[in-house]
């Protein structure tokens, strides 16, 4: 009985985040979206110059400027952010959703930088087939930390200023949505 709830919570606490949409409705969002973007890439590269190794050599990110994380016993996150190519030039739309179980109280906001070191990576993120399991592989970016981490699997996790009081002992994941920008056009 135990094991089906914590199944069925770590199955269903995003899907009750997926009524956000993964792009922004009106051109002006989108706008507002992309100057968030680029602040948020700016403050990367100004808190860890060494990060340009990420920047320069991946064939593209995912950078969520700001997740949303709370929970008491369950917990969820929802941010929203942007694929780009390593020239930052946008190729869509993509949302993080991260369901849990397990001891944890309270609520932080945190942001995400995601980056693919191949083609084929890439093409697992826009594809819907990528997840990450709890956030164990991610690094927080800080002075000298993208020199410290090299890509395992194809990908290279960092959490960038978490603020709030989050504690917590549960199991989870991120699950990921993407919407080419095309289709905005």
């Amino acid at each position: 009985m135990t094991k089906s709830l914590v199944l069925s919570a770590i199955l269903l606490t995003p899907f009750t985040l997926a009524g956000c949409s993964t792009a922004p409705k009106s051109e002006a969002a989108r706008t507002v979206q992309s100057v968030d973007v680029d602040a948020f890439i700016t403050r990367i590269k100004a808190e860890d110059p060494s990060m340009k190794k990420f920047f320069g050599g991946c064939e593209a990110f995912a950078a969520f400027p700001d997740i949303g994380k709370g929970g008491f016993i369950f917990g969820g996150a929802y941010g929203k952010g942007q694929l780009r190519t390593a020239s930052g030039k946008l190729i869509g739309y993509c949302d993080v959703s991260q369901g849990s179980v397990g001891a944890q109280i309270g609520g932080q906001s945190f942001g995400e930088i995601i980056f693919f070191q191949t083609k084929e990576a890439m093409q697992e993120f826009k594809g819907g087939q990528f997840a990450l399991a709890a956030q164990a592989s991610a690094v927080a970016v800080k002075a000298g930390a993208g020199a410290s981490v090299d890509y395992q699997g194809g990908v290279a996790v960092f959490i960038v200023n978490p603020v709030g009081l989050m504690l917590e002992a549960s199991v989870g994941g991120q699950q990921f949505n993407y919407h080419a920008a095309s289709d905005f056009d």
